[in-house]
């Protein structure tokens, strides 16, 4: 009887030391020495692959710091695995353990914040109009009777049709199965405009093969503060995030890294983005924190 009490004691630290693992990343990676950062392989010079599993880009590298951080909170070198995660199975992964820190563009908004935290905000992306540079078109009133691209699965257009601008204006989608297809669809004509975040159209336009003939145009369609993902309510993971990019931004690491991807050629072509800090991710530094996307106003 003794020895099957000692039994159960021992399932019931385990369990315990299992489940306050669930939230507590520091604790995770200290005891397994690994630590999974999600990555996406299209997200603009947010996160991309390039190829044989090395992936970059700004979330990356800001992960990258942050990774450097928790080895110090965990008193250990980890062994960091990368995760190609989708718009689909992103919060899933995070929520499940799989993923640890998700180091892509995902958009912090008040119905995903019931599921997972969000670190500050490093990015703040602008919704944005992309269209042929002869085309004439500079306004969404401009669009009635058009084509507009999208990308199957986004929901840039929706917020199109939102917009008080868009009253009354007709237009036709057709969609890309990914951001490269529907740029296609732009480039070939078959659209007369590709709506879509501004730095996913920046970067197909550094890439294209005549990037003076597409332009980026019109009103701001939504602002959205982008930011890396973690489980819900890892205290410790979120200080650690949290305390690395306020330190970057203090001390300038976070501008030099902006420019780094958005402003300076990077791999694999070697082209440049070209999309210069706005002033709403100004604001974001300047004064750190974590609002979703409802505390944010389009003017």
């Amino acid at each position: 009887m003794k020895l099957k009490l000692i039994a159960l004691s021992v399932a019931l630290l385990a369990g315990g030391t299992a489940f306050a693992q669930a939230n507590d990343t520091v604790a995770k990676v200290k005891a397994s020495g690994v630590v999974t950062m999600g990555v996406r392989d299209s997200s603009g010079a947010l996160s991309y692959t390039l190829g044989d599993g090395k992936y970059v880009g700004y979330h990356v590298e800001i992960c990258n710091r942050i990774v450097a951080n928790l080895e110090k909170a965990a008193g250990r070198k980890l062994e960091v695995k990368y995760q190609s995660v989708t718009s689909q199975n992103r919060i899933p992964l995070v929520q499940n353990g799989t993923v640890d820190i998700e180091c892509g563009s995902t958009t912090n908004n008040a119905t995903r914040a019931k599921d997972v935290s969000f670190l500050n905000t490093t990015f703040v992306e602008e919704v944005r109009i992309a269209v042929k540079a002869n085309s004439g078109i500079t306004s969404i009133a401009q669009l009635n009777g058009k084509n507009v691209a999208t990308t199957t699965g986004t929901t840039s257009v929706q917020t199109l049709r939102k917009n008080e601008r868009a009253t009354g204006v007709n237009f036709k989608e057709v969609f890309g199965k990914d951001h490269a297809d529907s740029f296609l669809l732009l480039e070939s004509g078959r659209a007369d405009a590709f709506v879509m975040d501004g730095s996913i159209l920046a970067g197909n336009i550094a890439s294209s093969k005549n990037p003076a003939d597409i332009k980026i145009v019109g009103e701001v369609l939504s602002v959205e503060p982008i930011a890396i993902m973690i489980r819900k309510d890892d205290a410790a993971l979120k200080k650690i995030g949290d305390d690395t990019i306020k330190d970057m931004i203090k001390s300038g690491d976070m501008a030099k890294t902006y420019d780094k991807w958005f402003m300076e050629p990077i791999p694999p072509k070697n082209v440049r983005v070209g999309l210069p800090v706005s002033e709403s991710i100004k604001a974001a530094w300047a004064t750190p924190n974590d609002k979703p996307m409802e505390a944010y106003v389009t003017k």
